[in-house]
């Protein structure tokens, strides 16, 4: 398997930097005051409940969503200048399974931009898309209808469509929800391999997953409520969900113990 290569990161050692953004959907506050660092080389791991504001925070970092207030950089440009260099898992990629696409074009469409929607891919295009499915491990599927693929296989699929640009960050969006544990843990794998030359923040609900597999966690619930090691102290736990949780290396995500509120 061919890992990705080392990219030119324009002598920025943070690569996405937010300071007070907010974020709000008619009147009601998704994100209030979200101050965070993501440095180069971080494998960030966000985590909290439903209707937090995680998705939203990714949507900022690729700009597809505007602070109300508060600023957004990314390599320390505005998010919309380093879109480029950014690769994008969504929590959902809709496709019909009975659509006659194969692996290789799903990866392709990966090099569409706005600017050649009607051009032919090149044999530039081509090579890079067989880059990425190499870095991903499923040369031997290109030809394979996408609808035909195991659930892991096709989340490979979509993660090497995010790379066929050579992205300096990633970002995954509840990438490994739906994969039996077996294939996740040999997605993490592929991630930590991954890490070693892109900055990857990856938003789950599995805490005891993400606690094993990355370097650095972020607690949000609307707050930004701990940005820091994955040894996450039980308070910062506690402040994002409302309610007691305990950790553990092996099963069940999260413990609560007692009601919530």
């Amino acid at each position: 398997m061919r890992t990705a290569r080392k990219q030119p990161l324009d002598g920025h050692y943070e690569v996405v930097a937010l300071r007070n953004v907010w974020v709000e959907q008619g009147d009601m506050p998704i994100l209030e005051d979200i101050s965070l660092t993501i440095k180069k080389g971080d494998f960030l791991g966000v985590i909290g409940p439903n209707g937090g504001g995680k998705s939203t925070l990714l949507k900022v970092i690729l700009g597809l969503v505007e602070p109300v207030q508060g600023e957004v950089k990314v390599w320390g440009k505005p998010p919309e200048e380093s879109a480029h260099l950014i690769g994008y898992v969504p929590q959902h990629s809709l496709f019909d399974p009975d659509f006659p696409i194969t692996v290789e074009d799903v990866v392709l469409m990966g090099r569409l931009s706005r600017h050649r929607l009607l051009r032919r891919f090149s044999a530039e295009d081509r090579r890079k898309a067989l880059d990425a499915l190499d870095m991903v491990g499923i040369t031997d599927l290109r030809n394979r209808p996408v609808g035909h693929l195991s659930g892991g296989e096709q989340q490979r699929t979509f993660i090497a469509r995010a790379l066929v640009r050579n992205p300096s960050l990633l970002l995954l969006d509840e990438a490994l929800s739906s994969i039996d544990p077996a294939t996740q843990t040999e997605l993490y794998d592929l991630l930590s391999q991954l890490n070693k030359h892109i900055t990857i923040v990856m938003v789950s609900h599995d805490l005891s997953a993400i606690s094993t597999h990355v370097d650095k966690v972020a607690c949000l619930n609307r707050r930004l409520y701990y940005h820091g090691s994955k040894e996450i102290p039980p308070e910062g736990i506690e402040a994002t969900y409302g309610c007691p949780v305990q950790l553990l290396a092996h099963g069940i995500p999260h413990r609560v113990l007692r009601r919530h509120q």
